[in-house]
């Protein structure tokens, strides 16, 4: 596993070529967490404190985020692909989304307005369960792709949602470009956490679903009469979740943020790679990527 301290000075909010962590902070978190309270197994997941071993290192605190209590799910996916879909149906009734929840959505008269609707995503696992449980709670279908070496316990999972779901015999990011090929010919809607040109809305409605996660932390330890984090770890996969969560932050506290950690398989290591290139450039890794963090096994930042 490779662990990269990295925390780049374009997010910073005084650089003159300043990403807008405003796209990320606590008004458009506040929005998602509103939404996503709407579902009926919604609570905060709790922030855990690991005294012992915090002791144990000679550090002040270490909190983990539990995201294994997350509607159910396992996993803290299921916020962005739920937040992504409400806005796109959004969009379409012409609504706000502060108009928008999970009862709406289902209503018998909305639904009829937006007619069948399919959702089409590829995935490692928490993903695609997470958008095939939105089309569940919304009663719209799903279609779910996954890459060689996924476990079949992931793909049942999915299917028990109703969604269907196919292991294909391709990487990660060839099962992405599979999903968008297929929504493209079927009318279905991609709802994908990987960016490229032409494909950048869809996953910035995911990452700020994400950030649901970053305000309930962030409550959490200052209910706890904590001072802020010194570092925060993040998980890297196409690093939508890891750039959601460091916008939220930067956003609250700008140059005193927590210094970012990005956590990533040594065998899909393409954020690693892209920090120590040094170039302001991605660099992918090809190929099958066998990892016990299959979950985090993408190729492409």
């Amino acid at each position: 596993m490779n662990i990269v301290s990295y925390c780049p000075n374009s997010l910073r909010t005084g650089a003159a070529d300043a990403a807008d962590v405003g796209l990320y902070g606590p008004e458009v978190a506040r929005v998602a967490r509103t939404f996503h309270e709407g579902f009926d197994r919604y609570a905060a997941t709790p922030l855990v404190r690991l005294k012992n071993l915090a002791h144990d290192l000679g550090l002040g605190e270490i909190m983990v985020k539990d995201e294994s209590q997350r509607f159910g799910l396992n996993a803290f996916k299921v916020l962005g692909g739920s937040y992504a879909v409400a806005r796109h149906l959004a969009r379409l009734l012409d609504m706000p989304m502060s108009r928008v929840s999970p009862q709406l959505l289902r209503s018998a008269e909305v639904r009829k307005k937006l007619g069948k609707i399919t959702l089409v995503t590829a995935t490692d696992g928490n993903h695609g369960r997470g958008v095939a449980w939105t089309a569940q709670q919304l009663g719209m279908g799903a279609t779910v792709f996954m890459p060689a070496g996924s476990a079949p316990v992931r793909a049942e999972n999915i299917r028990k949602t109703g969604a269907q779901c196919t292991i294909t015999d391709l990487n990660y990011d060839d099962t992405v470009r599979l999903a968008m090929q297929h929504a493209q010919q079927t009318g279905g809607v991609l709802v994908q956490d990987t960016a490229w040109d032409g494909y950048e809305e869809m996953p910035l409605w995911i990452m700020q679903g994400y950030t649901t996660l970053a305000l309930e932390a962030d409550e959490q330890w200052r209910e706890c009469g904590l001072r802020p984090p010194t570092h925060i770890f993040l998980q890297a996969g196409v690093g939508s979740f890891a750039a959601a969560a460091l916008g939220y932050f930067t956003a609250v506290w700008g140059d005193a943020a927590p210094q970012a950690i990005t956590v990533e398989p040594q065998a899909a290591d393409c954020f690693y790679r892209s920090f120590m290139a040094g170039d302001s450039a991605s660099h992918a890794v090809t190929g099958h990527m066998r990892t016990i963090m299959a979950v985090l096994a993408c190729g492409e930042p």
